[in-house]
Parts: C-alpha cells; sequence; structure tokens
C-alpha cells in the first residue's frame, strides 16, 4: 500500500482541526457569560440572617400557630445551565412542595438528578432552620470553576407560598474568588397558592403563576401581609453573607466588615437600628344606623360604630371616632 498523499494529510490535519475548534466552543458558556479561570476548588461559609420582626413588618406578624420563623435552608452549587428557581419562570414540582409545606426531599431529588445527568450541579448544601423571625443559620460549601454559581431557598412560615432566595450568584470573578459577598434579600411568591396572608389556607392557583417579588404595593390588596402603601419599597426580611475559606477551616477568621465601597464593593453594611414600618390604623365599615330615640316633638338622637380591624403601629396613623351620632325624628316617641 502506498504511502498516503498530501490530499489526505492535509484533509486529516483540517479535520482535526476543526474537532479541536469544536470542542473549545463548546466548553464556553452560552450568552456571553464570563468564564471562570480561578483555581479548581474553594469553600465558602453561607450565613443566612433573618430579619422578618415585628418592628419592621408589624402588620400581621405571626406571634403563635406557629410564630415567625425560617424553614432551612437548602441550596446548590452549579454551572449556568441549571436553574434552582428564577423570577417570572414558573417553579419546578419539587419547589412548589417547599415553599408551600416545607417538604425538601423532592426539590433534594431534582437537584441531586441534574448533578448525575446533566453534571450540572457540583454540590447540593443545606443548613438548619430558624425557629424565629430573626435568628441565624449558616453552613458551608464547596464551589468549582465550571460550577461557580449559587442558588438557594428559604420558606417564609407560616406562609401560602412564600419564600426569599439567591438565584445564580456568581462567586467567581474572572481568575479569582470573591472574597466576601453579602446580599440582601426580599420575598417572593411561587406562583402556586393564592393566599393573601401568613396565615392563609390552602387555595391552589389554577392555573400555576411565575415567581413574582412580593413588594409594598405588591399585591396591590390591603389584605396582603405585606402591604405597605406609604412605603415605597420594603425593607429586607433577611440577609445571606458568603465568605471565602482559607485552605485551612480551623484558621478561618470571618473578616470584619469595612465601609461601604470597601473590598470587592459586594459588602453591604447593616445599619445600627431596626427600620420601623409605620402601620396606619385600619377600620372597618361604619354599621347601619341605630334606632332614633327621644321624646316625642323633638329631635332624637341615632348611632352607628365601626371597630378597629389593624392597631396602628410605629407612628403610623391614629385611629379615627369609633362611633358617630347624627340628629333624627324618633320612630316611635316616648
Amino acid at each position: 500500500m502506498g504511502a498516503p498523499s498530501h490530499t489526505t494529510t492535509w484533509g486529516r490535519a483540517l479535520w482535526a482541526l476543526l474537532l479541536t475548534t469544536l470542542g473549545s466552543v463548546a466548553s464556553q458558556p452560552l450568552g456571553g457569560e464570563s468564564v471562570c479561570t480561578a483555581q479548581p476548588l474553594t469553600k465558602y461559609s453561607i450565613t443566612f440572617t433573618g430579619k422578618w420582626s415585628q418592628t419592621a413588618f408589624p402588620k400581621q406578624y405571626p406571634l403563635f400557630r406557629p410564630p415567625a420563623q425560617w424553614s432551612s435552608l437548602l441550596g446548590a452549587a452549579h454551572s449556568s445551565d441549571y436553574s434552582l428557581w428564577r423570577k417570572n419562570q414558573y417553579v419546578s414540582d419539587g419547589l412548589r412542595d417547599f415553599a408551600e409545606r416545607g417538604e425538601a426531599w423532592a426539590l433534594m431529588r431534582e437537584m441531586e438528578a441534574a448533578g448525575e445527568k446533566l453534571q450540572s450541579v457540583h454540590e447540593v448544601f443545606s443548613a438548619p432552620a430558624v425557629p424565629s423571625g430573626t435568628g441565624q443559620t449558616s453552613a458551608e460549601l464547596e464551589v468549582h470553576s465550571r460550577h461557580s454559581l449559587v442558588s438557594f431557598v428559604v420558606r417564609i412560615v407560616p406562609s401560602p407560598d412564600w419564600f426569599v432566595g439567591v438565584d445564580s450568584l456568581d462567586l467567581c470573578d474572572g481568575d479569582r474568588w470573591r472574597e466576601q459577598v453579602a446580599v440582601d434579600l426580599y420575598p417572593y411568591d411561587a406562583g402556586t397558592d393564592s393566599g393573601f396572608t401568613f396565615s392563609s389556607p390552602n387555595f391552589a392557583t389554577i392555573p400555576q403563576d411565575t415567581v413574582t417579588e412580593i413588594t409594598s404595593s405588591s399585591p396591590s390588596h390591603p389584605a396582603n401581609s405585606f402591604y405597605y402603601p406609604r412605603l415605597k419599597s420594603l425593607p429586607p426580611i433577611a440577609r445571606v453573607t458568603l465568605v471565602r475559606l482559607r485552605q485551612n477551616p480551623r484558621a478561618f477568621v470571618p473578616p470584619a466588615p469595612g465601609p461601604a465601597g470597601a473590598g470587592g464593593g459586594n459588602e453591604i453594611v447593616d445599619s445600627l437600628s431596626v427600620p420601623e414600618t409605620p402601620l396606619d390604623c385600619e377600620v372597618s365599615l361604619w354599621s347601619s344606623w341605630g334606632l332614633c330615640a327621644g321624646p316625642c316633638g323633638k329631635l332624637g338622637a341615632k348611632s352607628r360604630t365601626r371597630y378597629v380591624r389593624v392597631q396602628p403601629a410605629n407612628h403610623g396613623a391614629p385611629c379615627p371616632e369609633l362611633e358617630e351620632q347624627a340628629e333624627c325624628v324618633p320612630d316611635n316617641c316616648v
């Protein structure tokens, strides 16, 4: 058999170059995302701090059966082709169970399946529940240069299907890992239950809606537990802080928060005082007028009443008069 021709050799070289180019392109993130070239593995501590206090959120604040609290934290370190949850998109069945009832097994199976089949989840992590609205919980997690995104959810308890969380927070900044990241958290509606208040009975949303952020004016209904029309925005209901761990975890010392703008620009410095959210008094509609009473030949008096539905708090508008009288002609004079 003769030696291969120059044409055949050139064709093989061109084919090899094409395969190399395609492989390189396939390994790049989609959508113009930045490539993480930091060292392959690193670890972080994640600390969740609840800020759900009666001072900051006085309306319908749950005091018992059950009192205000947070579920366990459940999250994943993943690549860009995985999404635990996303604003304006539908939640999975597992996340629906977690947001409505705090059941985590289905959601954990979904994350583990994404790791096994798609290789998009590097690690699933969790932190214990917080038994009050203002407590803390923490855990450790490992990220990879190809799985540098972190997402998690924490259920608001009690609530219909409300939660807080982070969607695809990137801990990698080009060729380095971020040393510390802090994010204020606000409530979201999973779109699977139509309850308006913390203690609303189960009322399935049919058809299912997408994830929406709950604000001081949306849903625009006075019965909503987060409806504060005097506020431009809600105060943060929680906060998460991720701090990169040193190679020797025993030697880890969390850095003290510096002034705003220091470091990488991700730090958010806590204010010294808890925000006081004003809550205006809310009263019922007037009752019907009572009977007109009085002596014959003279004007009598009738009255009507209303009652307080929400007591004012934190310098909110005081309650108006709860009883009103008017002159009338007696129906049955004496």
